[in-house]
């Protein structure tokens, strides 16, 4: 078993669409970032990456290539299990937390499960999304900003994955 943990942040602005976990939120402000900033995925990804000793985002998807400005987070996060795959592991289960003033995120959470259990290839009881305020504390409290944190624990599996 392997145990993975990731973190991500981002400024929240004005004229910026919000994404996160694969879903596109209604709101005023948004993730500013090379790619679409969706912070929960790119702290999944950093998580399952470190799990299976494959460094982090930044060095598979770096923010210095054109080819991910403005790409959408679910292709990366495709691309690490992928990666994952070729390593013979497979995600065991993964537990996540949005830190966000606002908006709320109740009324996304299901779809956030479906869409990223699909992505990553797992059972949606594998995965977990929680949602929290930061209590009016800090840049995230002020409404100025999104953090995510990830966990996941990988198991080896016998062949690959080779799956759709």
């Amino acid at each position: 078993m392997r145990v993975g943990f990731g973190y991500d942040s981002h400024r929240l602005a004005e004229g910026r669409r919000l994404v996160l976990g694969g879903v596109e939120i209604p709101f005023e402000k948004g993730c500013v970032a090379h790619s679409d900033g969706d912070a929960l995925i790119h702290a999944l990804c950093d998580a399952l990456l470190g799990a299976a000793g494959l460094s982090d985002i930044g060095s598979h998807f770096p923010d210095t290539d054109n080819q991910y400005k403005n790409i959408d987070s679910k292709i990366l996060l495709a691309k690490v299990v992928e990666l994952l795959d070729r390593k013979w592991l497979k995600i065991n289960n993964v537990d996540a937390t949005i830190v966000i003033e606002r908006p709320k995120m109740a009324p996304y959470h299901d779809t956030m499960i479906q869409t990223l259990a699909r992505v990553m290839r797992i059972a949606p009881e594998r995965l977990a999304i929680k949602a929290k305020t930061n209590e009016k504390l800090g840049f995230v409290g002020s409404g100025d900003g999104v953090v995510c944190f990830a966990t996941c624990t990988l198991a080896d599996h016998d062949e690959p994955m080779n799956r759709p």
